[in-house]
């Protein structure tokens, strides 16, 4: 896959890792290496649910490499690198598999932004996340502005943006920046358990849930009603329901076996 990236699979859960020693940052390389394992786990019809950490144990990933930043300084086609970033964070965001950041230390800068692409965060407890950018004249430019304030509000998301500095897991827990809190060393445990219970739901109405959340926060309300409507329907007719309402009404579980259809 990548010397930088690992996926190993379990069961119907991938796991994937960076692994950039020192704090995991957001190399080029690691862009690529995570878009090429997202789009793996993607294909793989066995995989059901994804889990997406940092190797050792003091990052998740401690933002983007500064030290590709002057390289980037007076030239006209930063736009690209930029765009490339967008391109992997958007991906996961829209990914059709529901997705688990497990942040097990510093989560700062692109490392902060990268984490909010997925749909679910467990943070061990010796978590740091923040934003900084702005201590270095700049801002955040991967998705920053526009994930952070949907998720905890525009003041919260301003305070953090506009001082630069970090806030623990707790705090993070009380604002809904993360899912869940988990002592050190338990996180990946805990992600495991919570993407091998998601594997276990349908798909397909997980796929739903996440095309009318996002609809919804991009149009009207009425508009995100009438897609909920149109959804709602589409996936009431698809297989998962049969299986799910009969096993419902002969009181045993749901097998869900849908793969990527």
């Amino acid at each position: 896959m990548n010397e930088l990236i690992r996926v190993e699979i379990e069961d119907r859960v991938a796991i994937i890792t960076i692994d950039n020693p020192p704090v995991n940052v957001l190399s080029g390389n690691v862009v690529q290496g995570l878009l090429k394992a997202f789009k793996k786990v993607e294909a793989d019809s066995l995989v059901k649910a994804v889990v997406l950490t940092g190797a050792g144990e003091k990052a998740f990933m401690a933002g983007a490499d500064i030290k590709e930043f002057p390289t980037w300084l007076g030239r006209e086609d930063m736009v690209q690198h930029v765009k490339l970033n967008h391109l992997l964070f958007n991906y996961i965001e829209r990914l059709r598999k529901p997705t688990i950041a497990m942040l097990n230390g510093l989560t700062l800068g692109g490392g902060c932004e990268l984490a909010l692409s997925c749909d679910l965060r467990i943070a061990e407890e010796n978590t740091q996340i923040g934003l900084p950018e702005i201590n270095l004249g700049i801002f955040p430019g991967g998705g920053g502005t526009q994930r952070l304030p949907k998720l905890i509000g525009i003041p919260k998301a301003k305070e953090l943006m506009f001082f630069g500095g970090s806030i623990n897991a707790k705090e993070a827990l009380n604002i809904g920046l993360v899912n869940k809190v988990t002592k050190t060393g338990e996180g990946l445990y805990a992600a495991k358990e919570w993407a091998t219970n998601l594997s276990e739901k349908s798909l397909n109405s997980i796929r739903n849930i996440k095309e009318a959340m996002e609809y919804g926060f991009e149009h009207s309300f009425d508009e995100g009603i009438a897609k909920e409507t149109e959804l709602f329907c589409k996936t009431f007719q698809h297989e998962d329901a049969f299986e799910g309402i009969k096993a419902f009404i002969e009181k045993r579980s749901p097998n869900f076996n849908t793969g990527n259809k």
